[in-house]
């Protein structure tokens, strides 16, 4: 179980601009991810220190948006203004927790611009939808050189990630109420109550870049 990537919202008319201030931000480019057709959106990666990524997420005007979590919850923080959507977590085998939510994960593909096609299974965006301190869970089919994570120079890595949320009940969610999972991410946890938008009374408020030109906080 580690940190597989944190997702960051825009409207689509947004996108272009988003991609290239957060990439100025951090002092490397984003490259074309692709779209996700089962979810109605499109995203630019960006390859982090530590096997893990950044994405920027943009809907798209396409039916799946509307009906599909991810494209939902996409939607609906962009239309907050954007910002943070959340963070995931890579498991090697998500059976206990279907089990657990007594429900199948769900499917996900992308193609990238140069063809390679990246396949996975991923659950919890249900309660992401409803408690947005949830992390969702991914399982990746693809080969490790074509996870997303695949040509980080190690230039830009993720310091610190600050939630508002209630670090005991996610580490319940994550099914390792007495181990935290994920010793190696540093997290600032808030109080939900402590902030005062209606979206960020709980999740991921903001994340602490390490980068070449130094540190940089991305909220």
């Amino acid at each position: 179980m580690r940190l597989d990537h944190v997702s960051y919202a825009c409207e689509a008319d947004a996108f272009a601009s988003t991609v290239s201030r957060l990439g100025a931000l951090l002092g490397a480019p984003f490259t074309d991810g692709g779209v996700h057709p089962r979810y109605g959106t499109r995203n630019a990666v960006l390859p982090l220190d530590g096997d893990c990524y950044v994405e920027v997420v943009a809907p798209l005007e396409h039916p799946a948006t509307d009906t599909m979590p991810f494209g939902q919850a996409v939607r609906r923080r962009a239309q907050l203004g954007g910002g943070w959507l959340g963070w995931v977590v890579c498991v090697e085998d998500l059976a206990p927790f279907e089990k657990r939510l007594g429900r199948p994960s769900a499917e996900g593909h992308r193609r990238r611009p140069d063809g390679v096609l990246l396949e996975w299974r991923q659950i919890g965006l249900l309660e992401l939808l409803e408690d947005p301190q949830i992390p969702y869970l991914i399982q990746w089919s693809c080969p490790e050189q074509e996870h997303p994570s695949a040509g980080a120079d190690g230039s830009v890595g993720i310091e610190r990630l600050e939630i508002a949320g209630q670090r005991e009940e996610i580490l319940a969610w994550l099914g390792t109420p007495e181990v935290d999972p994920l010793p190696h991410v540093h997290v600032n946890w808030l109080e939900p109550g402590d902030v005062a938008n209606a979206w960020d009374e709980a999740g991921l408020l903001a994340v602490d870049f390490r980068t070449a030109h130094g540190p940089v906080r991305i909220d």
